[in-house]
């Protein structure tokens, strides 16, 4: 693994591996086929505190280091994306909350992450993916209220949330510039959790629609300024789609593994595949794929441990880690063959898993655009 990491660290990372490969890898099977919420897995991740590794000192968290964190992201991905998808989107409310929120709603979100819950990042919407622009989620003021009333789609964790962060527009006619973000408590009336998705892969991950009617929050649950919401998402959005990249990482790493352990033991003509040369240059080309990209992960995090904006150093991250993700996963069904292709074997799981990091936290030919955005800039 491509990280430079202190000793402490080294132990920290071999010891979610571990717990990964005797408490996920073994149990996400079922889960996957059955698409049901794995309680319990979340319950021992939980435990073992995988849900506070990005909380500072300050709140009663670990206060890791990004290197640290984005190693255990990796491990995570490789057991299972759908798990460590349901711990990353957590925390990008508190992303959200630590850098434009106030002190008292950064304390009572990581009291919550503590006790075991659970939020939403609900930016999406049916009309409303990559274009935020079209959002139609309303959020008008009444007294010293808001009453928002709308629907966001794909919404991570929707139907396990204890809080969700709601972007509704404050100013119809301002377009981005008139999204503001809400903390929305699950048991406010009129907000409502819709039918789970039927997802095609990291399907041990929470995804719902959710309803707002006539949801009434009072000023106080307002994040920031108002008109700051999209502004607040997109900041947020630099350093999760770095996480991402993380977690994607993690697919491609078990995809190469699956792959190596296959082709050593399948004889064919007399010798284990391993020894053809095509096999192995494939196994090559699939490790140099890999590791490029977490060097890419590496520098997008250094970035942003030292306090630099790396909008265009996370997209790059996210994009080219997503596409080999999905690259390393298909060599990898090709490779185990026949029955790469079969739920006997866990590489067409990678490969269902992987492709849905080319769609989220923005698509990939989003990416590119922010990318020749930046560059041209």
């Amino acid at each position: 693994m491509g990280y430079i990491l202190s000793e402490e660290s080294q132990k920290l990372v071999a010891m979610v591996r571990d717990f990964c490969d005797k408490e996920i890898v073994k149990q996400c099977k079922e889960f996957d086929i059955s698409g049901a919420f794995p309680a319990e897995i979340m319950k021992k991740c939980n435990e073992m505190q995988l849900n506070l590794i990005e909380l500072p000192k300050k709140y009663g968290g670990p206060g890791l280091d990004w290197i640290t964190i984005a190693a255990i992201y990796e491990e995570l991905g490789r057991a299972d994306a759908g798990v460590a998808s349901t711990l990353a989107t957590n925390t990008m409310l508190m992303k959200v909350l630590f850098k434009f929120g106030t002190e008292e709603q950064a304390a009572n979100y990581c009291e919550l992450l503590k006790r075991g819950g659970y939020s939403t990042f609900a930016l999406t919407e049916a009309q409303a993916g990559s274009d935020a622009a079209n959002t139609l989620t309303v959020a008008d003021k009444d007294g010293d209220d808001y009453v928002l009333n709308g629907a966001k789609a794909f919404a991570s964790n929707g139907g396990i949330a204890d809080v969700h962060g709601i972007f509704a527009l404050t100013d119809k006619t301002a377009g981005t510039k008139g999204l503001t973000a809400f903390l929305v408590e699950k048991e406010r009336a009129g907000m409502k959790v819709g039918q789970e998705e039927n997802k095609m892969g990291i399907r041990l991950s929470n995804t719902t629609s959710l309803f707002l009617e006539n949801v009434r929050v009072p000023a106080s649950n307002v994040i920031g300024q108002e008109g700051k919401g999209f502004s607040m998402a997109m900041q947020t959005l630099d350093a999760q789609r770095i996480v991402t990249a993380a977690i994607t990482i993690g697919i491609a790493q078990r995809g190469l593994e699956e792959a190596a352990a296959y082709a050593k033991q399948r004889v064919t003509f007399g010798q284990p595949i391993n020894r053809n040369q095509a096999v192995q240059f494939m196994l090559a080309d699939m490790d140099i794929k890999i590791e490029t990209a977490r060097q890419m992960i590496v520098h997008a995090f250094t970035l942003l441990q030292n306090g630099t904006r790396c909008t265009r150093e996370a997209s790059i991250a996210k994009c080219y880690t997503a596409d080999i993700a999905m690259e390393v996963a298909t060599d990898a069904v090709q490779i185990v063959g026949g029955y790469g292709y079969s739920r006997d074997y866990p590489v067409e799981k990678l490969m269902r898993d992987a492709k849905v990091f080319q769609i989220l936290e923005g698509t990939n030919q989003i990416q590119r655009m922010i990318i020749g955005g930046q560059f041209l800039r």
